[in-house]
This record gives structure tokens, sequence and C-alpha cells, in this order.
């Protein structure tokens, strides 16, 4: 089982090698660790790594979202995983001011709701796609005119793919 997962500023990926009772094999990146694991009160975990013994505190803050203490210092961990990558791409299309409308995850186009040369006002939808279950609206950012429409209704799409060419 792998996770992504980011502490602080630093993202590494953390692959669960081996598990057998409280022994653990993890590769952190690209180095393997054994330690031995165990909850010894709700929330407070005891590692022995190398024959040194770590106590650390975790508070979560959501189900993704983790404050840890250890003796000497503390740090947020983020886990990663597929719906948090597609939620960040999300907001970032949202926020971030480009040249095309595009969309992370691969999808089918559900509705288009602009034509070439037509002008949009910021915050109006212009494209609708369905994507892990789901559907999504795109929106423009600001006010801006529809250069060109690369993609039809029900055409299937990459993940970030150019969809509609903005100006």
């Amino acid at each position: 089982m792998g996770y992504e997962v980011k502490i602080n500023d630093k993202q590494s990926e953390i692959k669960i090698i081996n598990e057998v009772g409280n022994i653990m094999e993890i590769a952190v990146d690209d180095r393997v660790y054994k330690v031995d694991i165990v909850e010894v009160e709700k929330g407070i975990y005891s590692l022995l790594y190398d024959g040194i013994s770590y106590n650390i505190e975790l508070i979560t803050r959501d189900n993704k979202t983790y404050h840890a203490t250890t003796l000497y210092n503390s740090f947020d961990i983020d886990i990663i995983d597929a719906e948090a990558r597609y939620k960040n791409s999300r907001k970032s299309s949202e926020d971030d001011d480009h040249a095309f409308i595009s969309t992370p995850m691969p999808g089918k186009v559900v509705k288009v709701l602009v034509k070439e040369g037509d002008r949009v006002v910021g915050g109006e939808t212009v494209i609708v796609v369905s994507a892990m279950k789901m559907e999504s609206e795109y929106k423009v950012v600001k006010d801006r005119l529809i250069k060109k429409v690369l993609v039809k209704e029900g055409d299937n799409i990459e993940g970030d793919q150019p969809l509609i060419m903005l100006e």
C-alpha cells in the first residue's frame, strides 16, 4: 500500500512493504526502514528503530491531516491521495488565470456551454465534465473571450488536456 505524504513543505512517497504484528517494513522515497510501532495510548505511538525509541503524538485534524509532536519537534502531515490531488488540481485551475480550461483527471465531456467568439464573465461556467463518478463545472476566473472550443459533448478526455482556449 502506498501513500504520498506532505510533512511541512516536503513531499515523500511512503509504501508499507511488509507488516507482521507490530513490525513494519516501510519505504520512504528510496530508503527502507524496519520499525517496531505500537499505539500506547489513543493517538500516541512508540516507535523503535535501529535500537532507538521515539515517541510521537498524532492529533487528527481530519481524516487526511494531522499534527505530529515529538520530544523536540512539531510538524504538520497531509496525506495526499487521488481525491486530494484532484481537489488540489481543481482548486488551482479555478484560482489561476490560464489561457485554457482543462481538467486534471480523465473523464467525459457532459456539456459545452459556450462557442467560439462568446464573451464570458468571471465565474461563469463554460464546460461540465464527468470524472471519478461526479460532474464538475469549470468556470473562467475573469471576463474572457472564448478563442476555440477543442472538444464536443460526449468526448472522452485525458487529464490536463486543453478543452477550451481563452483569449
